[in-house]
């Protein structure tokens, strides 16, 4: 539907395409000409000009005012349903037949204006979305065949190599090959500090190159890059409606056809009953319609949430419909995942530790002479912390843990040879085991083996779970590395690995229990005494450690029964069926991870915990406001109702206090742009 005649909720949902906005322009004059039309029939008739002059500038009010609004009315009838257009129209048509025709006038001029500064309004909300897309250089300087040359991003390949200059925009996502800069990614991510980037880190098309001057590794086409999903899936969010506006489509209807019930009655039962004379009878009924539509009701919610996801998006903050920004409202417990969330994510090996042997006699294939030989890996050798993090490192390589990228990077450190590995599994949640030189590897924490290797005797395990405890208490998480040949099993050694505690996770909590959230809750797969460690440090009320993903679905549901609404935060990889859970799922990073994107109702692009408080703080903003602008709407209605049924206030207040409602409540929404807690 193409109306700027009044705030509908259809025309509302249909908002003017983001690089050019003729429509809004044209009606624009068409409101013009509705104002001169009304101004000279009324001065016209003011001033006894000809009724040629007077009918024909009215006529040309009447057009041009009720254009958009007819065309709209037509269309709804054709579905059918009945839209406050058609009140519009047909109360204008009312008052030119009982001969007031500046106040029909006056009523197409208000309300075509109203829906022409609501269009504004709204598509102010979009402006920021449509920046981003201006933030995107449509050409890259790609090295080919030893020279550089200019090319369209859209025959930029991956793998190719891009030069940026100091001041350029980066034009595609990719890997720095060589040089040093700082990029503002405050346009993306919202950080307000340039980032540091060096030959392997990560940057971003549509941010800024500062100060070095830059080869960039193409990883991602433009329109897979992060700024285009973030313009993609900002415009599908601002598609989809929040509950609150669900609500009022489906009451708008069956309200609609109440009004024009209530007008019916308003003029058959004073003429019939009260033998009341038909003009000032139909005037005030039609003066009762037009205070009764509820314009500014539907328009309250779409004006606020649609801009709170522009003001989201230009902090960093994606909210992936407008649902979740009420829902994230009423947020009164978070669950955090640890790894990735409450910590840096990267995980590092810090200990490397050989299981002394005993000498281990077996019988010799040469007579009497006995050997000495450690089982499950070479025979007659002895374990050293290399040999070990080689042995460890040649299974781990085929998982994508943490814990296994961490071993694996630590012996490529140490230049170590790893062998390779074969019949890879994995446990997940517990360990993992694989075959290496024909002997079997198992990798775990103490759940491992006590449930996959069953009640089959561990040589060592004592030794082995007395060093994990140890190393648990200092806050790192520890598996055992364990060797099988035949039926016997051998504790090799153990491997113990920490992570850093973000920064701002402390005052990230704080600030969480400031803005009115309850309980907070941490959801880790690792052991308890690593968990309770950073729990004691940030401060925060439970841990629920060694759980599997379900079991962490579990305590969402826990949670959920005493509370309105649970968060759960985490880095939408291993957590993906507790994020689906949660009330709110949050996912951390978006700017580059895939998985964060596809999972999360939010996301915080910047990887940065002090955004959070920032997200709930918005949405509680967002359902005030929408509690304002219904107080308003409804107040509005009720009081020229009542007005009117009392007093007999004049057509034209009703006009001025319908369309004045209208247009406050979508200013009040379009507040929330600059909403920065």
């Amino acid at each position: 539907m193409e109306t700027a005649s009044g705030p509908t909720a259809k025309s509302v949902g249909k908002l003017l395409p983001l690089a050019e906005r003729p429509m809004l322009r044209r009606q624009a004059v068409f409101v013009i000409l509705t104002f001169v039309g009304m101004m000279v029939g009324l001065l016209g008739s003011w001033f006894g000009l000809s009724s040629t002059v007077v009918w024909g500038s009215y006529t040309v009010a009447y057009v041009f005012g009720g254009w958009y609004g007819l065309k709209a009315s037509i269309h709804a009838i054709r579905e059918p349903v009945v839209e406050i257009d058609l009140l519009m129209i047909l109360a204008a048509l009312g008052a030119l037949f009982i001969g007031a025709p500046f106040e029909g006038a006056m009523l197409l001029f208000l309300f075509s204006l109203s829906g022409v500064l609501e269009e504004y309004a709204i598509g102010r909300s979009r402006t920021a979305i449509k920046s981003l897309i201006e933030m995107r250089p449509e050409s890259a300087r790609v090295r080919r065949d030893g020279e550089t040359v200019t090319v369209h991003i859209d025959d930029v390949e991956i793998g190719d190599v891009f030069v940026v200059k100091p001041g350029d925009r980066l034009p595609l996502d990719g890997v720095v090959e060589s040089g040093e800069s700082t990029i503002d990614q405050s346009s993306l991510t919202g950080e307000s500090v340039p980032v540091p980037k060096e030959p392997g880190d990560e940057v971003f098309g549509g941010t800024i190159n500062e100060t070095g001057s830059l080869e960039v590794r193409v990883t991602r086409e433009a329109q897979e890059s992060a700024i285009s999903r973030l313009i993609h899936m900002v415009e599908e969010a601002q598609s989809k409606r929040a509950p609150t506006q669900q609500l009022i489509d489906r009451f708008e209807q069956p309200y609609v056809l109440s009004v024009f019930a209530l007008t019916a009655v308003a003029i058959a039962l004073p003429i019939t009953l009260l033998d009341h004379p038909f003009e000032p009878t139909f005037y005030r009924a039609m003066t009762l319609m037009v205070a009764a539509s509820p314009c500014a009701v539907i328009i309250s919610t779409p004006a606020a949430v649609l801009s709170a996801i522009a003001a989201g998006g230009r902090q960093g903050v994606l909210f992936k419909g407008g649902e979740h920004i009420e829902t994230a409202g009423n947020v009164d417990a978070v669950a955090f995942d640890k790894t990735g969330t409450l910590t840096e994510g990267n995980t590092r090996l810090t200990d490397v530790a050989v299981l002394e042997q005993p000498t281990l006699e077996a019988p010799a294939h040469d007579g009497d002479e006995r050997v000495t030989e450690l089982e499950g890996y070479t025979p007659g050798s002895q374990f050293t912390e290399d040999s070990l993090l080689a042995l460890a490192a040649a299974v781990q390589s085929r998982s994508e843990h943490h814990l296994a990228e961490a071993t694996v990077e630590a012996a490529a450190e140490r230049n170590l040879a790893i062998p390779d590995s074969t019949e890879f599994d994995a446990v997940v949640g517990k360990g993992v085991h694989g075959k290496v030189d024909g002997k079997t590897v198992h990798i775990g924490n103490p759940r491992y083996f006590e449930t996959v290797t069953g009640d089959r005797e561990i040589d060592g395990l004592e030794r082995g779970l007395e060093a994990v405890r140890e190393l648990e208490s200092q806050g790192k998480t520890s598996v055992l590395v364990v060797s099988e040949t035949d039926d016997r099993l051998c504790v090799c050694g153990w491997l113990a690995f920490t992570d850093t505690i973000r920064t701002d996770a402390a005052s990230m909590i704080e600030e969480l229990r400031e803005r009115g959230v309850e309980q907070i809750v941490m959801l880790t797969g690792d052991n308890e005494r690593v968990a309770q460690y950073i729990a004691d440090e940030l401060g925060i009320d439970e841990v629920y450690a060694e759980l599997l993903p379900e079991e962490k679905v579990t305590h969402i549901e826990e949670l959920q029964q005493t509370h309105e609404a649970v968060a759960m935060v985490g880095d939408g990889v291993n957590d993906a069926p507790a994020l689906a859970t949660a009330d709110i799922s949050v996912g951390m990073g978006g700017a580059g991870t895939d998985v964060a994107l596809e999972t999360a109702d939010i996301i915080l692009m910047s990887d940065k915990l002090d955004r959070l408080p920032y997200v709930f703080a918005l949405s509680r903003e967002t359902r005030r406001t929408l509690y304002i602008n219904f107080a308003i709407a409804f107040g509005a209605i009720a009081i020229m109702v009542v007005a009117i049924l009392t007093a007999g206030i004049p057509l034209p207040v009703a006009v001025i206090g319908h369309e004045g409602s209208t247009v406050l409540v979508s200013l009040i929404g379009l507040r929330l742009l600059g909403f920065d807690a």
